[in-house]
């Protein structure tokens, strides 16, 4: 029988699709042909495929050979597919038993030589290939990316010979190893650089603590920037499977995942003239955006109304849902996004309104012009917000600073083991259902939520935010109930620009 099928997996957002490459050899004319929705890329393979086999002194049959990616309906694309390519054809031409490709999936690009080189997206593949109980075999480029998922079965090659010689069994593939290093926070900034402003700092303990969205107002040298930059170091380390998430959408972006840190939480800093693709993902082939690459992590964006009204509003959906549906004409896509927004902004366009020395001329107009550059949608989603005054020089000259990351840490992550214990979850992603059940208040708190929400006009959106910020206060603060002064303090940070 002139037929053999090789496993593999393709690359749909963060997900892996199984593919079946099915080889058939039959007579005619010599040539090749990929089917299956192939994208230019894998076209090519047959070139790619054709040298390779050639150049590692192995027999390339000279008959028609038919390739087929199934299922056909599911876009193919990258030179991910080269290497169960080149052995679905050797093993229909009687070079390679077929038995022995049952239990394995393969994933490589190939060179002319025979070569194999790392591809992108294999910490996905090698996930799903693990969860069915295969064997993966990958370029030893991508052996230390795929050795992070720590109960796979993954081997690695350093060609096309290599893999035939362990499939016929001449020789043994190594494992895939990567000594994954506790997560170090050595190399952050420190909370005990930050002179003065300590409701900033408080803040920023109870952002960090449940996972709550933060604004920062302020003129400039106030310190809004050196504190967001801090917030990383205040964080806990991300557990198991948070890491092998953001390391899965890491793989498809192309980007290196370090064993020394990939278990701390992302900072991404985009520029204020990036793109809305740029910031939620995109593309032909869509990959993730900023927002996915912070996923269980922080994205600070500076200088906030600068950023293109449009480009904002982007942020809505993801906010709320923690994920994003990338729809194209060919295909969709989704990927989670479920990010920490930490933002800064000046009071008005110079930059100093409210300064005591007076040197803002904006009119009121031009103030009022750039805050709307925010939308109100956009500012609702913001649970604590908070005008930075500028920092006194005796406070500047204090050598003694304040309270060390570490120290704020120990106390951040004790309110977010209680969270874990009580929902699973940080307070910020509560359900409204799961916020009734775990922000229960007494008449008289439901009396003071009631003439806040009348005075500062929140509305539903705000007012089960106030109660997830009360009940992380609460929890740092070691209380089992919420009381009047966490919740005199949550609402406190909802009087944005009084």
């Amino acid at each position: 029988m002139s037929l053999a099928v090789v496993y593999t997996r393709a690359q749909a957002g963060v997900a892996a699709p199984l593919v079946a490459c099915e080889v058939h050899l039959s007579g005619g004319l010599p040539g090749t042909s990929i089917v299956g929705l192939p994208e230019a890329a894998v076209k090519e393979a047959r070139d790619r495929v054709r040298a390779a086999i050639l150049n590692a002194q192995l027999d390339y049959p000279q008959r028609k050979v038919t390739v087929n990616l199934a299922p056909a309906d599911l876009p193919k694309d990258g030179g991910r597919f080269d290497l169960p390519i080149a052995l679905g054809i050797l093993a229909a031409n009687g070079g390679l038993p077929r038995e022995a490709l049952a239990g394995h999936e393969f994933v490589g690009e190939l060179a002319l030589s025979g070569e194999l080189r790392a591809v992108q997206g294999v910490l996905p593949a090698v996930l799903h290939a693990t969860r069915v109980g295969r064997r993966v075999i990958v370029p030893r480029g991508n052996g230390a990316e795929a050795a992070l998922v720590a109960e796979a079965d993954v081997r690695v090659a350093d060609s096309l010979l290599e893999v035939c010689a362990h499939l016929t069994g001449r020789a043994e593939l190594g494992n895939a190893v990567a000594v994954a290093a506790p997560c170090a926070f050595a190399d952050t900034l420190d909370l005990a650089d930050v002179r003065g402003q300590p409701q900033a700092r408080r803040a920023l303990e109870i952002a960090a603590a449940g996972g709550h969205n933060l604004l920062l107002s302020g003129v400039p040298g106030t310190g809004k920037t050196m504190l967001a930059s801090r917030l990383p170091g205040i964080l806990p380390p991300l557990e198991e499977h948070e890491a092998l998430e953001l390391a899965a959408i890491r793989s498809v972006a192309g980007q290196d995942n370090d064993v020394a840190t990939w278990k701390q939480r992302a900072f991404r800093h985009p520029h204020h003239t990036a793109s809305a693709v740029a910031l939620v993902g995109g593309g032909s082939i869509p990959r993730p955006g900023e927002i996915s690459l912070a996923h269980h992590g922080v994205l600070f964006l500076d200088e906030l109304p600068e950023f293109d009204r449009h480009v904002l509003e982007v942020l809505r959906e993801p906010l709320e849902s923690g994920r994003i549906s990338i729809s194209r004409a060919a295909r969709q896509v989704e990927f989670p996004a479920r990010f920490q927004l930490i933002a800064a902004m000046n009071p008005c366009p110079c930059g100093y309104a409210g300064d005591p020395s007076g040197r803002c001329r904006c009119t009121p107009e031009a103030i009022a012009r750039y805050r709307a550059r925010i939308s109100g949608p956009l500012l609702d989603r913001i649970d604590l917000k908070l005008d930075m005054p500028r920092v006194p020089h005796a406070e500047l000259r204090d050598a003694a600073g304040g309270e060390s990351s570490a120290v704020v840490r120990e106390r951040v992550g004790a309110a977010r083991r209680l969270q874990l214990e009580r929902a699973g979850k940080p307070n910020a992603w509560l359900s409204n259902r799961e916020v009734e059940r775990d922000c229960a208040l007494s008449a008289s708190e439901h009396g003071l939520l009631d003439r806040a929400v009348e005075r500062l006009g929140l509305s539903a959106r705000a007012y089960h935010r106030v109660l997830r910020v009360a009940r992380t206060i609460a929890d740092l603060a070691g209380s089992a109930r919420i009381d009047a002064t966490h919740l005199s303090e949550a609402i406190q940070h909802r009087r944005f620009g009084e």
